[in-house]
């Protein structure tokens, strides 16, 4: 009832506006509305239109309006108004012109987080959580720690690195402390091959221990440093961001003992997103990758471009639907995952040789009209329309390529002709 009584109380302002305007115009030298007969007829006193009756009957002045019969002699119909009154009332004109006419097909969608920038983060090591340091709409950056866990399993994985990274270098040592004497003939070859042997067992052990702490996210420049952490920091296990993103997800605690496959955060990068759309089966053969898409997320979310990205191969079973996908860009957060949406698939575009707006096509008397500027005014000229869309449409006769017109507004126009036609009516 609230909106019901806000449109309401939208349209009393708009016509008190008008209204204003039309006695303005009434008012002023220039006429603002006119009725003429161009039809030349006498009357039945031999009078031509125009000239004074002997009844003191008289054409009318400037400012007045023609009341003259319009029902038996239709008249050029004409509303005029100062730019100034136009701009004022928001009516803008358009040049009627060639242009291409889009078919467009609408779909219902749901905007969704884009998979491909979305990441489960989980620990890989069990453990007891020490610090929480990221909550759910944080926004985090690449290698950022989101939280520490105190993990015996990390200790063991480090300590066997170390041990290993300590024997391969005394068997490197040996190695070439006794290549050197094999090469002088000064031991054995088989003892020469023994060292050897174990040398190439140190390797292997700690290669195994270094893929292992691989596994759990550590890189290089992360294991060079190992040997120079005092013991305690032995057990200490970083949980990073992957890439920069929002948080919107966690499921850690404070305390808690986590396992290693503990879905512990959620993070997603925002700055595009998935808008899927349910295509009916009657709408497939018209839905293709690559095709113009225009999307509405309702009152204060502007309308976005795009295109189809991809087509579903397959149609479901329950549904009878299947999923096409738009890549969105959303760099300003606009577009949040959960949000219904509306979209506009242009499935075919049209050369036209004119078209007009269709917000410029009005009804008069069952009559299709559009206000023409003639120069002197907005005319009500009559109109033979043919294909159209939600925005545009084809203009068959009436309008000739390049003549300007009233594309908005058109509405003030006429119920100013309605209501002359009314008050003249009245008073015959």
């Amino acid at each position: 009832m609230l909106v019901v009584g806000l449109v309401a109380l939208g349209l009393i302002l708009v016509g008190a506006i008008a209204n204003r305007y039309i006695g303005q115009a009434r008012a002023t030298p220039e006429p603002r509305y006119s009725e003429k007969d161009h039809s030349g007829r006498e009357d039945h006193d031999g009078h031509k239109h125009g000239e004074d009756k002997e009844s003191g009957e008289h054409e009318p002045t400037d400012g007045e309006t023609d009341h003259t019969s319009h029902d038996d002699h239709p008249g050029e119909k004409t509303v005029r108004l100062s730019d100034h009154q136009l701009k004022e009332l928001g009516i803008d004109s358009a040049a009627a012109s060639p242009g291409k006419l889009h078919v467009n097909l609408t779909l219902p969608g749901e905007i969704v987080v884009n998979a491909d920038r979305m990441a489960h983060i989980v620990p890989r090591l069990s453990g007891v959580v020490r610090e929480v340091l990221k909550n759910l709409k944080d926004y985090v950056q690449a290698g950022e720690v989101m939280a520490v866990i105190d993990s015996r399993e990390l200790a063991e994985a480090k300590a066997k690195y170390l041990a290993a990274l300590k024997r391969m270098e005394l068997a490197e040592s040996n190695f070439n402390r006794f290549e050197s004497l094999w090469k002088k003939d000064t031991i054995a070859e088989k003892q020469f091959l023994e060292v050897k042997t174990a040398f190439s067992e140190a390797q292997i052990e700690l290669q195994s221990a270094q893929h292992k702490l691989y596994a759990v996210g550590f890189s290089d420049e992360h294991l060079k440093q190992f040997p120079l952490h005092p013991n305690t920091s032995l057990t200490r296990y970083e949980i990073v961001a992957p890439f920069d993103g929002t948080v919107i997800n966690k499921h850690i605690t404070l305390g808690e003992m986590l396992k290693e496959d503990a879905d512990a955060f959620v993070v997603a990068d925002l700055g595009s997103v998935w808008v899927n759309l349910s295509v009916n089966q009657k709408d497939l053969p018209n839905v293709k990758e690559g095709q113009s898409v225009t999307i509405s997320g309702g009152p204060g979310i502007p309308e976005a471009r795009g295109e189809i990205a991809y087509v579903e191969p397959v149609v479901g079973e329950k549904t009878r639907t299947a999923l096409a996908r738009v890549v969105l860009p959303n760099p300003e957060g606009i577009w949040r995952p959960g949000l219904f949406v509306s979209v506009k698939v242009t499935v075919d575009s049209i050369e036209i040789p004119l078209m007009i707006s269709k917000s410029a096509v009005q009804s008069i008397e069952g009559k299709t009209i559009v206000f023409v500027d003639t120069g002197k005014g907005f005319e009500a000229r009559p109109l033979k329309l043919g294909r159209s869309n939600d925005a545009h449409v084809e203009v068959v006769s009436g309008l000739t390529s390049g003549e300007r017109y009233a594309a908005n507004g058109s509405f003030l126009f006429k119920a100013h002709l309605e209501k002359s036609k009314a008050a003249h009516s009245h008073d015959h």
